[in-house]
């Protein structure tokens, strides 16, 4: 926590600007909100140059989504401590935030009464999970019904959210430094793993698995 305030400082990343505002309102008491983004990107770049005690983080935003994010975000620093703030209800997107080492999973339609509860868990780290979803979540916890993302590489994922956003191949290639050969290397030998017959299976895929609204 940093030395010239009381309050634990967080970092805000949301994608809808009245969401946003709604809660800065419910979080600005308590703590000091030190910056707010719109993106996956921004938000690796904001916590890399803020240090936040802990990020508020949606899942659906563009460029990065909030899940694969954590990558980058825990290789800048490990103790790095994000609260997911979703619409998503299905328990595989908690799983998968819990797995990538997320403190927290909140619905957003339970932020007033949760999302305090949850930062201040990840502040003492402790996770919480939205009471909605965790019966089912740790009901869950040993079955054998894999994440089928789960043998998705960061990069893939990367690439597949592109193309889910609409982006061609030459687009991906220009924003994330790759030839376009590369590109659609990812995307054939994502169809092949996840044994999907075209681009529109694999955009379908994609909207199914959270990875674009």
């Amino acid at each position: 926590m940093s030395a010239a305030t009381t309050k634990p400082r967080v970092l805000l990343a949301d994608d809808h600007r009245i969401v946003a505002e709604g809660l800065k309102s419910l979080l600005t008491d308590e703590f000091e909100l030190v910056g707010l983004v719109e993106d996956g990107r921004a938000l690796v770049s904001a916590a890399r140059d803020l240090n936040p005690d802990v990020i508020v983080a949606d899942i659906s935003m563009p460029h990065l989504n909030g899940i694969d994010a954590m990558s980058p975000l825990k290789r800048d620093n490990p103790e790095v401590r994000v609260v997911f703030l979703t619409m998503h209800r299905d328990v595989a997107y908690a799983r998968r935030a819990l797995e990538a080492g997320a403190y927290g999973f909140v619905l957003k339609h339970s932020a007033p009464a949760e999302l305090g509860l949850a930062v201040r868990a990840a502040l003492q780290g402790n996770t919480f999970v939205t009471p909605d979803l965790a019966a089912e979540l740790f009901r869950k916890a040993n079955e054998k019904d894999a994440d089928p993302l789960a043998a998705v590489t960061p990069r893939q994922r990367e690439i597949l959210q592109l193309l889910a956003q609409g982006k061609s191949a030459k687009a991906i290639a220009a924003a994330l430094d790759l030839s376009a050969r590369t590109v659609e290397f990812h995307k054939y030998t994502l169809m092949e793993s996840l044994g999907l017959a075209n681009s529109a299976e694999l955009i379908r895929f994609a909207i199914k698995h959270g990875l674009v609204q």
